[in-house]
């Protein structure tokens, strides 16, 4: 083969492999450069803090990298990610955009911004559990309490919680802030809870001031645990189908507390029966 005939080769091989390069060099710019985010997008996600508007669209607002990362390790599907510099090409996505801190913190939900947000499809609901312990939650107002109490779910190994029509919605971005990812591993259901307990073949326990100690009661493994409104309590329709009243006895001398928070109270009923297994 003559001189210039192997120099023919080589600039061919030479042009495409150039080419391949351009190619990619192009893909990476692409992948990395700082989008902006639009006004369409920015109105979309900012009205997802809004419940009418999380049903509208079928979708909710995860911020930070612990709930996220817990959200795409499970069912949850994913319908886009807004990340930073700070952690883009942690999560290996083809739905993620990366953004600057400024635009973040205009379509953040949250005080203190996070570094990542994302949008999530609402998935339908399912078939309610009767097996276990279940939490039911007679018109829990805070998205605090109840993402609390979910996570504490999560961590005494319940897996199901089942709540009134009246509780706070599930997903609030208060609610799902407060799951700290938990969302993921405990199922949630709303219902008609009176219909619910009506029905069911489980024992119904129902937190009260003037309940029987629950350190004295037989806690069987499976029932349901009912937590009521904040402010006043199980509702009297739910009480008529508790067939135990439980209450946490106070152990302070003085005795001027009036009652404990749902989400601590939770924590102790939760703990007890627990150790009962």
């Amino acid at each position: 083969m003559s001189h210039p005939e192997i120099n023919t080769i080589v600039r061919i091989i030479s042009d495409i492999f150039a080419r391949r390069f351009l190619k990619e060099l192009k893909y990476l710019s692409q992948k990395y450069i700082i989008s902006m985010v639009s006004k369409n997008q920015i109105k979309l996600i900012t009205s997802l803090q809004q419940k009418k508007f999380r049903q509208a669209n079928g979708l909710f607002l995860a911020e930070g990298i612990k709930v996220i990362g817990e959200l795409l390790q499970s069912d949850f599907e994913l319908e886009h990610l807004y990340e930073t510099e700070a952690i883009f090409g942690n999560v290996a996505s083809d739905k993620k955009t990366l953004v600057s801190e400024n635009d973040l913190k205009k379509i953040s939900a949250l005080t203190s911004h996070n570094n990542c947000l994302a949008l999530f499809k609402i998935p339908q609901p399912g078939r309610i559990s009767q097996s276990g312990l279940i939490a039911a939650l007679d018109d829990i107002r805070d998205p605090g309490n109840l993402g609390t109490i979910i996570r504490l779910c999560d961590w005494f190994g319940i897996t199901q919680v089942v709540c009134s029509m009246e509780t706070a919605d599930l997903y609030n971005p208060k609610t799902i802030q407060a799951t700290m990812g938990s969302i993921a591993r405990v199922k949630v259901d709303f219902t008609d809870l009176k219909t619910f307990l009506k029905h069911t073949t489980l024992p119904v326990f129902g937190t009260f001031m003037d309940g029987r100690n629950i350190y004295e009661e037989t806690l069987p493994k499976e029932g349901i645990v009912v937590f009521g409104n904040e402010a006043n309590g199980i509702s009297k329709a739910v009480e008529a189908l508790v067939t135990t009243k439980i209450s946490i006895p106070r152990f302070g001398q003085l005795q001027k507390t009036e009652s404990l928070n749902v989400a601590a109270a939770a924590a102790i009923i939760f703990s007890e029966f627990s150790r009962r297994k």
